[in-house]
């Protein structure tokens, strides 16, 4: 979308503590992969935690429970999300999810257009998805097959294991 960014909220819920050997190859993981998204091209931003090496965004977690765990970017556009999500290294993380990921049974992912410099919160993308969920995709909040220009999720995505 012209003068438009792309933000894109998905959540998850961990299988295990984030100090748990179970987990350990996905959190020893994400500095690597968040950094390469900070490196792509058409990456904007990115929610932080702490700053802690080795733990990602996990301390944006959502409630009261520390396992349930978020992550929210914002790209120049959805091509480039798209790129870095099955054009990299972190389609085999996302192949590999349901190791380290509880299967939720229910939409986790949203994506919405912003305004250019807008950072959206927590919140905001929580909104986002629930609004989805109730409303189905629109412009206010969708997924990616509300956008039919993008193909790459429907070829590279692995099975699906929960709502896509």
């Amino acid at each position: 979308m012209t003068g438009m960014h792309l933000a894109e909220l998905n959540i998850g819920r961990l299988r295990a503590p984030t100090d748990d050997p179970r987990v350990a190859e996905f959190m020893e993981n994400l500095d690597r992969v968040n950094g390469l998204g900070k490196r792509m091209p058409g990456f904007v931003w990115m929610m932080e935690g702490s700053g802690e090496p080795g733990t990602g965004n996990t301390e944006n977690s959502i409630g009261e429970d520390p396992q349930f765990v978020a992550n929210l970017t914002v790209w120049e556009d959805a091509a480039s999300l798209e790129t870095f999500v099955w054009g990299t290294i972190h389609k085999q993380f996302y192949e590999r999810r349901q190791e380290w990921f509880e299967v939720l049974g229910e939409q986790h992912f949203v994506m919405w257009w912003i305004e250019q410099g807008h950072q959206p919160s927590l919140e905001e993308g929580l909104e986002r998805l629930e609004h989805m969920k109730t409303h189905g995709a629109s412009d206010h909040a969708f997924g990616w097959s509300y956008l039919t220009e993008h193909e790459m999720w429907r070829t590279h995505r692995c099975s699906p294991t929960a709502a896509e």
